[in-house]
């Protein structure tokens, strides 16, 4: 079973239509296919209301005027460039609190999958359950076979978008704090 997800996921990133497409032709496909506009830097951020690892309710819109917002959508807990992505942010954790921003990683995992990766890696930030890809889908955080694209979103205490890119930016404190 671990190959067949294995070989499902290396094939995505492979084949995945956007992988070696500029970014206007992104764009175009999109627009020519009547999808979800892209979200860019300066656009509002949808707003969401989602449960955590732990039960409780996070809605964007309770951060506004108090906090930023990182929002990182990743594939799969405990997968190894998912947890490195995340232990980087782990390490830089405290920097990016006292500058006022709160990080959620988000992807369709479930309460225990996300207790367990939270546990396994020490890391102080709540995940977000997703499970029917609706917040993913709204940061048009998707690709190919249904599986996430790893996208990292960080909004500003206004609600708006400062950063938006796919990949694993680096997004330390001292490299975001202009952003804010």
């Amino acid at each position: 079973m671990k190959n067949i997800f294995a070989l499902v996921l290396i094939s995505s990133f492979l084949f995945a239509p956007n992988v070696f497409a500029n970014k206007s032709d992104i764009k175009e496909k999109k627009e020519e296919s009547n999808k979800v506009i892209k979200l860019s830097v300066g656009l509002k951020a949808p707003n969401f209301s989602a449960k955590t690892q732990d039960g409780k309710n996070v809605k964007l819109s309770d951060f506004k005027g108090k906090n930023s917002v990182l929002l990182v959508f990743y594939p799969g807990d405990n997968t190894p460039v998912c947890t490195k992505q995340l232990c980087d942010i782990r390490d830089d954790y405290k920097g990016l609190e006292k500058k006022g921003i709160k990080v959620f990683g988000i992807n369709q995992a479930d309460e225990k999958s996300h207790k367990d990766f939270i546990k396994d890696q020490k890391l102080p930030f709540s995940l977000i359950i997703d499970e029917k890809l609706e917040i993913s889908k709204n940061y048009d955080a998707m690709g190919a076979f249904g599986f996430i694209n790893r996208t990292v979103v960080l909004i500003n205490k206004e609600g708006k978008i400062v950063l938006y890119e796919r990949g694993t930016p680096d997004v330390s404190a001292k490299k975001i704090k202009n952003l804010i």
